[in-house]
């Protein structure tokens, strides 16, 4: 049985983390193969699903450690019918595959949620083509039949929602929102950008999400941005316009190259942990309604510590968590964290540490 299915806490105006680049880590970090950028094949073996959890367990610390809810996203972002034949999987196969992927972030759950840690659990879906760029476009309807497939797996889990990632042009995340509607199921519609802001397609972000809702019926719990840097998207957003205000979650490259320079390249840029964390601080700052943070490709688990430093403040200044939330646990959360910076600057200074 879903917990959270009819009432997302990520919506209650609670601070929410998630993970970073999952497939990046395991590449260019762990040194593990994954075809197809599949991490789903990671839990064909005991190994591999140690290896999930390890991962996942990391990220969930940070979030335990501030007191702030976690969003788990399966790992099924390539676990839809094109990519699973491109990887060897049956039907059946593919079906036990995604519902093992749940059942892994049903435990972790299980494991590390508490009062002031929920953890929601999110099913992944990908595109049907490449991420970067369009390859073979879909109309809405055959979008809603294509990714209808997995939806129907995951509304017999104990996932609270399901979101698309990288979506790269409006039809796909319309037909995957409809998708979800008929299943009964949650959705988030995360849209990727180039480096002008736009979707690959050439739609705006305004445009994307204002046809969204209107195709749908408003039927997105909300709207994320992933897989592009905050530089690539940052201008393109307006404070106080309705549209913006349905974008409630980030997912940030680590990298301010663009998709093709990313698609090209052999190394792992992981760019500046610090400076994107102050990147969305700022962005926090300016738009009080952001949710659900984490990272994309290149980000790790320093990333998220820093973005999780720069976007919680100590006290004020930033909308993404509110005075109702300070609790008495929050208060002392914050106690510990402003000795630990002031610390942290007396060694820098090269002062003697600081008592408490």
């Amino acid at each position: 049985m879903s917990k959270y299915r009819r009432r997302l806490p990520q919506l209650s105006g609670r601070p929410f983390l998630t993970d970073g680049g999952l497939e990046t880590t395991f590449i260019f970090h762990n040194g593990i193969e994954l075809p197809y950028f599949a991490s789903l094949d990671l839990l064909k073996s005991a190994s591999g699903t140690k290896a999930i959890r390890e991962y996942y367990e990391r990220y969930i610390a940070i979030a335990k450690r501030n007191h702030i809810g976690f969003v788990l996203e399966g790992a099924t972002w390539r676990a839809s019918p094109d990519w699973g034949a491109k990887l060897g999987y049956s039907r059946a196969q593919l079906t036990e595959a995604n519902c093992a992927a749940v059942s892994l972030m049903a435990d972790l759950r299980d494991e590390h949620e508490s009062a002031q840690t929920p953890i929601v659990i999110s099913a992944n879906i990908g595109p049907r083509g490449d991420g970067y760029k369009i390859d073979n476009a879909m109309s809405i309807a055959e979008a809603e039949d294509y990714h209808g497939w997995q939806v129907g797996i995951f509304r017999d889990t104990e996932a609270d929602l399901i979101s698309a990632f990288t979506i790269n042009y409006a039809e796909e995340g319309i037909g995957v929102a409809r998708a979800c509607r008929a299943a009964g199921m949650p959705s988030v519609i995360s849209f990727t950008v180039e480096t002008d802001g736009k979707l690959p397609s050439g739609q705006t972000i305004r445009d994307a999400i204002e046809q969204t809702d209107r195709e749908t019926n408003n039927a997105p719990a909300y709207y994320m941005l992933n897989c592009a840097h905050p530089t690539h998207f940052a201008d393109a957003l307006r404070r106080g316009e309705p549209w913006v205000t349905r974008l409630r979650g980030l997912r940030a490259n680590a990298s301010t190259r663009s998709h093709a320079e990313l698609d090209a390249a052999a190394d792992l840029d992981i760019g500046d942990p610090a400076d994107l964390g102050r990147r969305y601080r700022d962005l926090c700052r300016q738009f009080g309604h952001f949710a659900v943070l984490g990272g994309c490709c290149g980000t790790d688990h320093r990333h998220i510590e820093q973005i999780s430093l720069a976007s919680v403040p100590i006290e004020g200044g930033c909308a993404w968590i509110t005075r109702r939330y300070r609790t008495r646990s929050t208060i002392a959360r914050d106690a510990r964290r402003k000795t630990f910076r002031l610390g942290l600057m007396q060694q820098i200074r090269g002062l003697p540490a600081m008592r408490t």
